[in-house]
């Protein structure tokens, strides 16, 4: 079939410095490798084919735990998302899986016809059509890579440990830098507006208000991106509810009191920033859905539905509150 490009199980220090800029959200989309076939070790016609992402981070993430084996690693085309993504939005799919096995030619690398992909890939492929199609089976290796090894050395079965996903702190936690990077753009742009309407429409010089102003703003509005973005995914088992949406409110406004309780927000001024506090730390809470064991992207839709409109609405009732807070004397309200 030609060469095949071959991959250590050894990380470069190029392959940490790319994991730790795209947590950053640097080149997120970008950071791919080539879709195609791959060996690792010194595989052969009877080496098992392992089938995964072309995000990046998966893909080095995969090869990092297959210290000693011999195996050949199918990576689909699924423009750069990590597999139980790819397989919510269709990308990590029975076509492509079609396609790659067809366009690979790995039916004459190997002389059996099995195909390990990943358990959280099965939403998106139906393994009877990839039969009919292709004349291979698939088979669902275990949920976390590490355990890959001893599911093969089990002859290819998995425990019921392995079988399960569960989502730990560090995990939720490994999250959060991707969300603050997109969400400081945000920050600073509201802050800006902030500042602006309130030298324009404010009762005192448009320097001292606007800094008055925008320095509050940035303060509150950064405390509501943390409760939603930080404090809400890293104690999201213990925060009441289902929807991520709630959680995140309830954060929000318990970030909200605290203010109030300790004499930083008072008054129709006060009112205004814990609706918005309320309103930013629900939105981004929602971010954070793929770190559960509970949602379905059938249920994120129907959350999203009614969340986003309320999220608005205290926005916009915050936004009033503010405006109507600049033209009433302090102590007034």
């Amino acid at each position: 079939m030609g060469p095949v490009p071959k991959v250590s199980t050894r990380l470069s220090k190029d392959d940490r410095l790319g994991m730790w800029k795209v947590r950053w959200g640097i080149n997120r989309m970008g950071y791919t490798v080539a879709p195609g076939l791959y060996a690792l070790g010194q595989p052969d016609e009877g080496s098992e084919v392992l089938v995964t992402a072309n995000y990046k981070m998966t893909f080095d993430l995969l090869r990092r735990c297959l210290t000693s084996l011999n195996v050949w690693i199918l990576v689909l085309d699924t423009r750069g998302v990590n597999v139980w993504c790819a397989a919510g939005k269709g990308t990590f799919g029975t076509d492509e899986l079609v396609r790659c096995v067809e366009g690979t030619g790995v039916g004459a690398v190997v002389n059996h016809r099995r195909l390990i992909v990943p358990q959280l890939g099965a939403p998106g492929i139906a393994a009877h059509e990839v039969r009919e199609r292709t004349g291979f089976s698939v088979l669902y290796g275990p949920v976390e890579m590490k355990d890959i090894p001893a599911y093969l050395e089990k002859g290819r079965h998995a425990t019921p440990a392995m079988r399960r996903k569960d989502f730990p702190v560090t995990e939720r936690a490994a999250l959060v830098p991707m969300e603050l990077v997109p969400a400081s753009k945000w920050v600073a742009i509201s802050t800006a507006a902030i500042a602006l309407m309130a030298g324009i429409m404010g009762r005192g010089s448009f320097l001292s208000d606007a800094l008055l102003h925008g320095s509050r703003a940035f303060l509150f509005i950064n405390l509501g991106t943390f409760a939603g973005a930080v404090v809400t995914p890293i104690l999201l088992p213990w925060v009441p509810g289902r929807a991520f949406a709630l959680k995140g409110a309830i954060i929000g406004f318990a970030t909200a009191l605290i203010l109030f309780g300790g004499g930083f927000l008072s008054g129709l001024d006060g009112l205004a920033w814990l609706l918005l506090i309320t309103a930013a730390s629900s939105f981004l809470a929602m971010n954070f859905t793929g770190s559960s064991t509970f949602t379905s992207l059938s249920g994120v839709k129907r959350e999203m539905k009614i969340a986003v409109p309320a999220q608005a609405a205290l926005s916009l009732a915050a936004i009033a509150l503010w405006v109507c807070a600049l033209f009433i004397p302090r102590g007034v309200l």
